[in-house]
């Protein structure tokens, strides 16, 4: 049974299921790569794609192919979490970049990953596998760490004891070990990872916290493995997060919450 035929399905999920094909990597899909991707049948996935550029969610190049419209972007930045992080994190981000000339990210939690939502890259810093919009996963990023380690217990579980990929010689997919680095990170607010995803690329990183005490982002600096000392970076990452947080309403007297 194909997927749109599965009971309790409506237009909305259907056409929700194609916007959701596009992907970081995968920004312009053909008729065939949508059909691929969301399992449904041809001629329903061009009826769908032919009515979201019409309205302009998605424009359709001369070579048959599909991208993201300029009406679903404008749409895009309406996100009041992401849009107001991005503002308000920029001028850290950028300090970090002139005093490191290393890669500096913020990313946010969604489900079981790590999204990208800011970035600024140095050419000479080691090649990252995912950009602005990208993913990452939680248990082998710094990112991913910081905001595992405040994403509550059920989460924590959640990741635990599913699938730990290993990406590189170095990845730490030993469940008891990672629960050793969730509550160190927990207990101090930052994540130091070693060419866990990326062989070759270390990760220093630290939480972003809001009025209420809830992590909301984490801010990490990838550098070259060996290029510079973990702990030389970490004192300027630590005060770009905890200056963000301030930015968000967070003071000291107020209690960090995890979950």
């Amino acid at each position: 049974m194909s997927r749109t035929s599965e009971p309790g399905r409506t237009v909305s999920s259907r056409l929700l299921e194609v916007l959701f094909a596009f992907r970081p990597g995968h920004c312009a899909l053909s008729l065939a790569d949508l059909v691929r991707k969301t399992g449904m049948p041809h001629a329903t996935v061009r009826r769908l794609a032919m009515e979201l550029a019409d309205f302009g969610a998605l424009d359709r190049r001369p070579d048959g192919r599909f991208t993201v419209g300029l009406r679903l972007w404008q749409l895009g930045t309406l996100a009041p979490l992401t849009e107001s992080l991005r503002t308000l994190a920029r001028p850290f981000l950028e300090d970090l970049y002139t005093a490191l000339h290393q890669h500096v990210q913020l990313a946010v939690l969604e489900g079981q990953e790590a999204v990208i939502i800011e970035r600024l890259s140095a050419l000479e810093a080691p090649e990252l596998v995912s950009q602005i919009g990208g993913r990452l996963p939680l248990h082998c990023t710094g990112v991913g760490k910081v905001l595992l380690s405040h994403g509550g217990t059920e989460l924590i579980e959640t990741v635990l004891t599913g699938e730990l990929r290993e990406y590189s010689s170095r990845s730490i997919v030993a469940p008891e070990v990672l629960r050793k680095e969730i509550a160190d990170c927990r207990r101090t607010g930052t994540a130091t990872v070693r060419g866990e995803l990326t062989p070759g690329a270390d990760s220093v990183a630290t939480r972003i916290v809001n009025g209420e005490g809830r992590v909301v982002a984490a801010l990490s600096v990838v550098v070259r493995t060996d290029s510079v000392k973990h702990h030389a970076v970490l004192p300027s990452v630590i005060a770009s997060g905890l200056g963000l947080s301030r930015l968000l309403g967070w003071r000291p007297d107020v209690k960090i919450r995890n979950g």
